[in-house]
């Protein structure tokens, strides 16, 4: 059985999501995947989804860092926006290529993020979040 029901991944790089997709089937951790190269599409789909339909909400999102247009930062700042009685019920971490320490710092800062991991994605790092983050 799947961990989760609906896993988001936000990331430009087109490549790095073929390649978490393909990971987090492999490893049984999510029904659905649905990939986002543009922060801002992610958000107006979230967005859509809290007002018309909560139930279709991710219950995981993977956030980069550093893209074109709206970056990580960004779209944490628009998140918050989203009913709290909805966001309350999805994970979000960022996955990013970055490894300076003050976006390490400033990431685990964000009340919304639960916990920051390097890249690439693993099977370890979906293990990390089944064992501490799922209850």
């Amino acid at each position: 059985m799947n961990t989760f029901k609906k896993v988001i991944l936000i990331d430009d790089d087109q490549i790095n999501n073929f390649v978490c997709e393909t990971i987090i089937k492999s490893e049984k951790f999510a029904d659905t995947v649905v990939s986002y190269e543009w922060a801002e599409d992610a958000l107006a789909n979230l967005k859509k989804s809290a007002e018309d339909a909560p139930e279709e909400f991710p219950e995981l999102i993977f956030l980069d860092i550093n893209m074109p247009g709206m970056d990580g930062w960004r779209f944490l700042e628009e998140y918050r926006k989203l009913p709290e009685n909805i966001t309350s019920k999805c994970s979000l971490f960022m996955l990013s290529s970055a490894v300076d320490r003050e976006d390490i710092i400033c990431a685990k800062g964000h009340a919304e993020v639960k916990d920051f991991f390097s890249k690439p994605l693993s099977p370890e790092i979906l293990s990390i979040i089944r064992e501490d983050f799922v209850s």
